[in-house]
C-alpha cells in the first residue's frame, strides 16, 4: 500500500513506495524527507466544525460550514532547501503561445488518451476518444491547436507518453498562470479505479485513481492529488472542465457537490465535502466535471454506439450531445448522454436498432472494430458549487 505524503515545498501530494526515507516532487523538484513516526510529535486535533450562520434556500444541502484555509505561505520546513535537480527539456515549461490574454482570457486543454497496448488490461477506444476531443475542441470551441498538450501511447515524444509524471506536469501546465477569463478542459479516457481511503474524507470509505501508462510501476493518480493539482489553485474568473471517461469517477476530482439526477430529469445536488474540514475547493474559480460513471460503477469501452470503431461510451455520448443541438445547459447534455447510453444498452440486451454516428465523429473514425455489450454505466455531474443545472449556460 502507497502512502500519501505532501511535497515540503509545493504541498502537491506524493504517493510514497514502502520503505522509502525521501522523494523528490515531479513538480517543483524539491525533495522530501521521510522522518521515523516515532520520533513524530502527536498530530494536532482535526478542525472543529462551524453550525451554518446563514440557510441556503435553493434547496441544496448545506449542514455544514468548513471555511476556506487562511491565506498564506507553506509552513516553513527545513528541506525546503534542498537544491531542485536542472529540469529536462519539456513542453510544459511555459505558457500556451499566442498574444496575452485580454477580455476573453486564454483557451488550453490537456488531453489524455490511453490504450495500454500488449497488456492484459488493453482498451481499444481511448486514443480514439482523445483524437475526437481534440477534434471538437479546436473545430468547434476554437481552441488553438498549439494550446493542446495531447498525452497518448501513440506519441513518440517521450514528454507526450501517459506515464505518471507527464500527465502530473501536464496538469500543472494547465493551470499554471491561469488568470480571469481562462477556460481549461481537462480529458482523461483510460482506466480508473478505487484504493481504500484512511483520512475519512470520502463517504463511501475509497479514494478515486486515474491509471497512467506506467501505473503498475510508479502507481495510480488519487482524486486528492488530481484535486490539488488543477481544482484548488483555480483563481477567481478562471472555468475549469474536467470529462472523465472511466470506471469508478464519479468524483474522481474531489469536488464538493455531485448531483444526483433521476429518470424524470429531477436532481438535487449531494454534499461531499469531507467531515474532517479538509479544503477541497477553489481559490476562487470554477470546477465542473463529467464523468463516465459513479464511483460504484465502470465505464464501457465499446463500438455500439458509433457502430464504426471502438470509443468510451461516456466520451462518445458527450460528443454527440454538443452534436445535436444539446449542449446548451449542463442538465441538457446530462440528460442527453444519459439517454443515448440507456438507449444503447436497450438495444444491446434486445431492443434492436441502430444509432446515428453524428457529423463530427464520422469525420474522424475510421473503421475498427470491437466487441460489445450491455452499458449499465450512468454519467455524472459535479461541481466545486451547486447550481440550477437547466438555468446556466454550457459554454468551453
Amino acid at each position: 500500500m502507497l502512502m500519501l505524503v505532501n511535497c515540503s515545498n509545493c504541498r502537491t501530494p506524493l504517493q510514497l513506495p514502502p520503505g522509502a526515507t525521501s522523494i523528490r516532487c515531479a513538480i517543483c523538484q524539491a525533495i522530501t524527507q521521510i522522518a521515523d513516526p516515532r520520533s513524530c510529535p502527536p498530530a494536532h486535533p482535526p478542525p472543529p466544525y462551524y453550525p451554518p450562520t446563514t440557510s441556503y434556500n435553493n434547496g441544496y444541502n448545506n449542514n455544514y460550514y468548513y471555511p476556506p484555509p487562511p491565506p498564506g505561505p507553506p509552513a516553513p520546513s527545513p528541506y525546503n532547501h534542498a537544491p531542485p535537480g536542472p529540469p529536462a527539456p519539456s513542453p510544459y515549461n511555459h505558457a500556451p503561445p499566442g498574444p496575452p490574454a485580454h477580455g476573453h482570457g486564454q483557451k488550453r486543454a490537456v488531453i489524455v488518451g490511453i490504450s495500454y497496448k500488449n497488456s492484459r488490461n488493453e482498451l481499444k477506444g481511448c486514443i480514439n476518444d482523445a483524437k475526437c476531443m481534440k477534434f471538437m475542441l479546436v473545430n468547434r470551441f476554437k481552441f488553438p491547436e498549439a494550446s493542446i498538450i495531447m498525452l497518448t501511447d501513440e506519441e513518440t515524444d517521450p514528454n507526450k507518453i501517459p506515464t505518471k509524471h507527464n500527465i502530473r506536469m501536464a496538469m500543472f501546465w494547465l493551470v499554471k498562470g491561469c488568470q480571469a477569463g481562462d477556460s481549461l478542459v481537462f480529458h482523461f479516457s483510460g482506466h480508473g479505479s478505487q484504493q481504500r481511503n484512511y483520512t475519512g474524507d470520502e463517504i463511501d470509505g475509497f479514494d478515486e485513481t486515474l491509471l497512467p501508462l506506467d501505473y503498475e510501476k510508479q502507481g495510480m493518480i488519487v482524486d486528492d492529488e488530481v484535486n490539488a493539482m488543477i481544482v484548488r489553485p483555480l483563481l477567481p474568473g478562471v472555468k475549469l472542465h474536467a470529462i472523465i471517461d472511466a470506471c469508478h469517477s464519479g468524483t474522481v476530482l474531489d469536488l464538493n457537490y455531485l448531483c444526483r439526477m433521476d429518470r424524470t430529469g429531477r436532481f438535487a445536488w449531494e454534499d461531499h465535502r469531507p467531515k474532517s474540514g479538509t479544503w477541497k475547493g477553489t481559490s476562487g474559480g470554477e470546477a465542473i466535471s463529467f464523468s463516465g460513471c459513479d464511483d460504484d460503477q465502470t465505464s464501457a469501452d465499446t463500438n455500439a454506439l458509433s457502430k464504426v470503431t471502438s470509443t468510451g461510451a461516456m466520451t462518445f455520448a458527450f460528443i454527440q450531445a454538443i452534436e445535436k443541438g444539446k449542449g446548451n445547459t449542463y442538465g441538457s447534455i446530462l440528460t442527453a448522454m444519459r439517454s443515448t447510453i440507456r438507449k444503447t444498452d436497450n438495444e444491446l440486451t434486445g431492443g434492436g436498432g441502430g444509432g446515428v454516428v453524428t457529423t463530427l465523429l464520422t469525420m474522424l473514425l475510421a473503421g475498427e472494430s470491437a466487441g460489445g455489450g450491455g452499458l449499465t454505466q450512468e454519467p455524472q455531474l459535479s461541481s466545486n458549487e451547486p447550481f440550477d443545472v437547466y438555468a446556466k449556460p454550457f459554454s468551453l
